[in-house]
């Protein structure tokens, strides 16, 4: 396991979210049109198996059930044929058993909004504010301060700068990357 910081060649603060159509492991599908009764929406590219995605699920979760002005979709882009732990099928249950309770769990086979965003590791949360007709980057960074699974937070991030944009503050922290593991990319 190689841990990496998410990178700067991602998508930059004020630029519009990539459009996707992804399966969810709910059975429907879903793209940023479905999210726009939100004020923000948090996308984050994470998976099942990685630890540090692991680490973050119970915060994400909290983020999806707290803030009902606050979209949060995961969404999964590893190879599947390599890594079986991160298949669509052990995604439905993950949902079905309640441990992902997030507004969104996506696959994304083959791994064009995973290119698009710019992300590298699980996770990688995209932070966005609902601009009308698109949604805007505000912040593209941790979830909390603790860089290793085991490690406890003392900073829980991303739920400050929630709730900071919901209150209608403009959002220009410096973008503090996340840490985990490489996404997986398929050999194709």
């Amino acid at each position: 396991m190689v841990a990496l910081d998410s990178e700067d060649d991602a998508i930059q603060r004020g630029e519009p979210a990539p459009d996707f159509e992804l399966p969810g492991a709910d059975g429907e599908t879903y793209s940023l049109s479905d999210f726009t009764d939100r004020e923000a929406l948090l996308v984050v590219f994470t998976c099942n198996h990685c630890p540090y995605a692991q680490a973050k699920v119970d915060e994400l979760n909290h983020l999806a059930d707290a803030y009902d002005d606050l979209a949060v979709v995961g969404i999964n882009p590893n190879d599947a044929d390599e890594y079986p732990d991160d298949s669509f099928e052990k995604m439905q249950d993950l949902v079905a058993d309640g441990t992902i309770q997030y507004d969104a769990y996506l696959r994304d086979e083959k791994q064009d909004t995973a290119r698009e965003y710019g992300a590298v590791c699980t996770p990688d949360p995209f932070l966005f504010e609902n601009r009308g007709d698109d949604f805007e980057l505000v912040y593209h960074g941790r979830i909390d301060d603790a860089l290793n699974p085991d490690d406890e937070p003392t900073e829980l991030e991303m739920r400050d700068i929630v709730e900071r944009l919901l209150a209608g503050e403009t959002i220009d922290d410096e973008f503090r990357p996340s840490r985990g593991c490489s996404i997986k990319w398929n050999d194709d």
